[in-house]
């Protein structure tokens, strides 16, 4: 388990008075896992990392926390695609992308993007493709 520590002085406060959600994160090199591999109940893709923490982390936040455990994404040009995957309304389970940050943020892109603005619904998970 990896806890987010990006509680910035402003929302300092809040993430003390605020439970952390788990985030399950699928990492994969070269592109986003697809539907199919989330279509079987209590069987996800084997390379997961479990991260607690909050609906205003960003993108930017939870890139420097999978660069701590995937060493592909601390490459200098590396890329990280995100998605989110979610139960549709027929119960399948759908990749969407959200975002997309450099591995050292550049301040473009979606760095600033935070999971509440992306519309993250607690037991969505996070699927990152390092391109």
């Amino acid at each position: 388990f990896i806890v987010s520590k990006f509680c910035f002085l402003i929302s300092f406060l809040n993430c003390l008075q605020t439970c952390p959600l788990l985030l399950r994160v699928f990492t994969k090199i070269g592109g986003h896992h697809n539907d199919e591999e989330f279509a079987v109940r209590g069987k996800v893709p084997k390379d997961e990392v479990q991260i607690y923490t909050w609906k205003d982390a960003t993108l930017r936040e939870l890139t420097d926390l999978v660069k701590e455990v995937a060493p592909a994404a601390r490459r200098k040009n590396a890329k990280l695609s995100f998605a989110f995957v979610y139960p549709d309304k027929n119960g399948r389970f759908k990749v969407k992308e959200v975002g997309m940050a450099y591995s050292f943020g550049n301040g473009r892109l979606d760095d600033s993007k935070t999971l509440a603005e992306l519309h993250f619904q607690i037991g969505d998970y996070l699927d990152v493709a390092i391109l």
